[in-house]
């Protein structure tokens, strides 16, 4: 069976009312990036964190997959399908996927402030028990931190992402700018016999890129044309 590799973004998510942050105004949710996304940001306000990431969960939990999403996951039919998200949201397993990989961390689970990747500490969260009281502790004795990649943390899912990446037959881009690192250099592990695909409404500088076909609509309607137009 043919793999086909999608890599995702914040305009994955956009269409589902979730929002990601990559805006332009460094803001998240109205909430200074700095504050609610960085190492610094959790020393210096643990409480602030832990009770945004407490909102935002509530957010996810309304929010429902989109068109795109669900087609995304209808080509596990046809093809061996691996999702490798910058997202932090759960909505590419809602809408049923089962290979996803969480570059950025997941919103669902709360983990050690001292061993933030020790499986031992990290939990799942559930919609009727999804906030955390500030001052919680892991099972190490530190706090409870959100399971999130912080800005300038390092992005221990890279290397399975470009595993799988240098295998695939197909590569799809959906909702992310090629300008977010270490995400965006996946591309340089993309086989040379496999075409690649950009779903995105805005224009994307890929200038150092190889020929990449841009579909310049947003994620439901570029799944859409992706299989109806290139017959994926």
């Amino acid at each position: 069976m043919r793999k086909i590799v999608f890599l995702t973004g914040a305009g994955m998510s956009v269409e589902s009312g979730f929002k990601t942050f990559r805006g332009n105004d460094g803001l998240w949710e109205n909430y200074p990036v700095e504050q609610v996304a960085t190492h610094e940001g959790w020393e210096n306000n643990p409480t602030l964190v832990t009770n945004f990431y407490n909102m935002l969960r509530k957010k996810l939990y309304d929010a429902e997959p989109n068109k795109g999403h669900k087609l995304i996951k209808d080509l596990e039919e046809n093809y061996k399908v691996t999702v490798i998200t910058q997202n932090v949201d759960n909505l590419h397993e809602k809408a049923g996927s089962t290979n996803v990989i969480h570059l950025h961390g997941e919103l669902t689970k709360v983990c050690s402030s001292r061993e933030p990747y020790n499986p031992e500490y990290i939990r799942e969260l559930t919609p009727e028990n999804c906030e955390i009281t500030p001052g919680m502790l892991a099972g190490d004795g530190s706090l409870l931190r959100p399971f999130i990649v912080f800005f300038n943390e390092n992005v221990p899912m890279i290397e399975p992402a470009a595993e799988v990446t240098s295998k695939a037959d197909i590569f799809v881009i959906v909702g992310t700018s090629l300008n977010v690192y270490p995400a965006a250099g996946l591309v340089q592990y993309v086989p040379a016999t496999a075409p690649i695909f950009l779903i995105d409404p805005e224009e994307v500088n890929a200038s150092g890129w190889r020929n990449i076909t841009h579909i310049k609509k947003g994620a439901s309607q570029g799944m859409e044309e992706l299989i109806q137009e290139y017959r994926i």
